[in-house]
């Protein structure tokens, strides 16, 4: 039996009040899933935009120095 299979064996059993609880559940982990891949595809986007804006200057001296910051994070 397949998992598709067994959920609608147990479908079947429900009432209609608590197929309409899974449904909404089920549009739930829908969306959920549907705002992970956005969130991937986001900051894929981010890394290739940042990559696209730093090419060529891999080289470059940077114009600023450690001292001119004013917060050291270890």
């Amino acid at each position: 039996m397949t998992t598709t299979q067994g959920i609608v064996q147990h479908l079947m059993s429900l009432s209609e009040s608590a197929r309409q609880e899974v449904l909404d559940f089920v549009e739930f982990l829908e969306s959920r899933e549907a705002e992970e891949v956005a969130r991937r595809d986001n900051a894929r986007w981010s890394r290739l935009s940042l990559t696209s804006a730093m090419r060529g200057m891999e080289g470059e001296d940077s114009p600023y120095a450690l001292s001119d910051l004013k917060e050291v994070f270890k």
